[in-house]
C-alpha cells in the first residue's frame, strides 16, 4: 500500500453549471482533510480549486498552492498553507509533480486535460511512479476514458499502460484506489531496448 502523504489535483477554475462538480470538490477536499491528506494544487481562488482548497482547509489540512507569477496578483487563494509562486507555467507543474505522491484529476478543461495527459505521459514514460486517478462525476471523463481504451483497442497505448489512469465515482473509493495501486508501466519502445530516461529528465522539463 502506497503512503499519501500530499495529493496534488487537476481541476477547473471555474465552477461551470453542473453542481455535481462542486459538491465532489468539497466532498475529495473533506476526505483529504479527515484522512490526513495534504493537498497540493495550482493555487487559485476561483471555481473548482477554491472550492477543494477552502474544503480542507476548513477540515484542518494543510493546503499548498503553487502558482505562475503572471496568474498569482489576479486569482492567488489568499489563504494557504504555503503559496509558492514560479516564475513559468512548466516550472509550476514540475512542482507540482515534485510535490505529491498522488494525482487526481477532477472536472475543468484545456488546464486540466494539459495536466492529466503530461502526468499520465511522464507516469508511462517511468519518469515518475505515481498513482494517477480520474474522479468521474456524474459521466464528465466518460468520453475521455473510452478514448483511452479506443487507443489501447487500436494499439496506439499499450494495454498495461493503460491501466496506469484510474478512475471512480466518489472520493472515498477513487483515493483507495491510488493507495493500492500496484501497475507498473511498460516501456513504450521495449522492443528497441530504449534506454530509461536520465535521472535529470525533471529538472530539464521545468
Amino acid at each position: 500500500m502506497r503512503e499519501l502523504s500530499q495529493v496534488c489535483v487537476f481541476c477547473g477554475s471555474s465552477s461551470g453549471s453542473n453542481g455535481r462538480h462542486a459538491e465532489s470538490a468539497r466532498e475529495l477536499g473533506k476526505h483529504l482533510a479527515n484522512n490526513g491528506i495534504g493537498l497540493v494544487y495550482g493555487g487559485g481562488a476561483t471555481g473548482l480549486m477554491g472550492i477543494v482548497a477552502d474544503s480542507v482547509l476548513e477540515g484542518g489540512g494543510r493546503v499548498t498552492g503553487i502558482i505562475p507569477e503572471s496568474l498569482s496578483r489576479e486569482v492567488a487563494h489568499p489563504g494557504l498553507t504555503e503559496l509558492i509562486v514560479t516564475e513559468t507555467m512548466h516550472t509550476r507543474k514540475a512542482l507540482m509533480y515534485e510535490r505529491s505522491d498522488a494525482f487526481v484529476a477532477l472536472a475543468g478543461g484545456f488546464g486540466t486535460l494539459d495536466e492529466l495527459a503530461e502526468i499520465s505521459t511522464w507516469r508511462q514514460l517511468g519518469i515518475y511512479d505515481k498513482p494517477v486517478g480520474i474522479l468521474n462525476v456524474d459521466g464528465y471523463f466518460d468520453h475521455l476514458l473510452a478514448f483511452f481504451d479506443r487507443a489501447a483497442t487500436d494499439g496506439l497505448l499499450k494495454p498495461k499502460n493503460r491501466r496506469l489512469v484510474l478512475d471512480a465515482a466518489s472520493p472515498g473509493e477513487l483515493i483507495e484506489l491510488l493507495r493500492n495501486d500496484d501497475t507498473a508501466y511498460e516501456p513504450k519502445w521495449e522492443s528497441r531496448g530504449t534506454p530509461a530516461a536520465p535521472a535529470d529528465e525533471k529538472s530539464t522539463l521545468r
